[in-house]
């Protein structure tokens, strides 16, 4: 049994079964794409772990909100809805796209930026200022994104 609380400057407290105190812990998954919800491990300020969660919905509720607020402010992925233009098909290439955090541009400096997931038509985008892009199903893309995509897969 562990206790997980949100202190006053943001950070998680952790409290394990042997009543010692750990701030400023930090919840890192295992396989953040091909399993979220699966092997999470809470981690020492010092980089120790401190708990291992085999499944994320396995917790009581406020413990697992915690851990998904905190996931969330480390892992910024914005999930790509549409794609609105491509500036060349060669790379590298700018692109204007619609996402779940609003619009915006992104550069796409070589084709391996781009990579496929076991998920079928799921992808993963790197942009050239390093930040992760996802398409979680070419299939949902309306027929001009699927179009424009496809020129880089």
């Amino acid at each position: 049994m562990f206790t997980l609380e949100r202190q006053a400057d943001g950070r998680l407290t952790y409290t394990g079964a042997d009543a010692q105190v750990h701030h400023g812990i930090t919840p890192v998954r295992a396989f953040p794409v091909s399993a979220p919800d699966a092997g999470l491990s809470l981690v020492s300020a010092a980089g120790h772990e401190l708990l291992w969660i085999d499944r994320l919905d396995a917790l009581h509720e406020r413990q697992r909100l915690l851990i998904e607020e905190e996931l969330a402010h480390r892992e910024f992925t914005p999930e790509i809805r549409r794609v609105v233009a491509v500036s060349t098909f060669s790379t590298p290439s700018t692109w204007t796209v619609d996402t779940d955090r609003g619009p915006t541009t992104l550069v796409l400096k070589v084709e391996e930026d781009i990579r496929r997931l076991p998920e079928r038509g799921r992808l993963l985008i790197t942009s050239g200022h390093g930040i992760v892009f996802s398409v979680r199903d070419m299939a949902v893309l309306d027929r001009h994104s699927r179009k424009l995509m496809e020129r880089f897969l």
